[in-house]
């Protein structure tokens, strides 16, 4: 997960996972150019944190992350 110390989104997410047992392996992009611009190549562009991939499924940020969650299609996607 692409992340920054100071992101309220990054946290709602983490805390998500946390709730489904998943460790989050974060990348901080805050001070780091290189991460920010290796972000941006694999999500198309995407300029806003957090960007969240499980395994190599990128599922964006963390609205999405809380619809797959609803729609009861995150816990099949962790599982894999």
């Amino acid at each position: 997960m692409y992340t920054t110390p100071i992101c309220p989104h990054c946290v709602r997410a983490k805390a998500l996972l946390a709730r489904k047992g998943v460790s989050v392996e974060e990348i901080d992009i805050f001070m780091d150019e290189d991460a920010r611009q290796d972000m941006q190549a694999k999500t198309a562009g995407a300029r806003t944190v957090p960007q969240i991939f499980i395994g190599e499924h990128y599922v964006g940020g963390c609205a999405e992350l809380y619809e797959l969650d609803k729609a009861g299609k995150l816990d099949p996607l962790l599982a894999e």
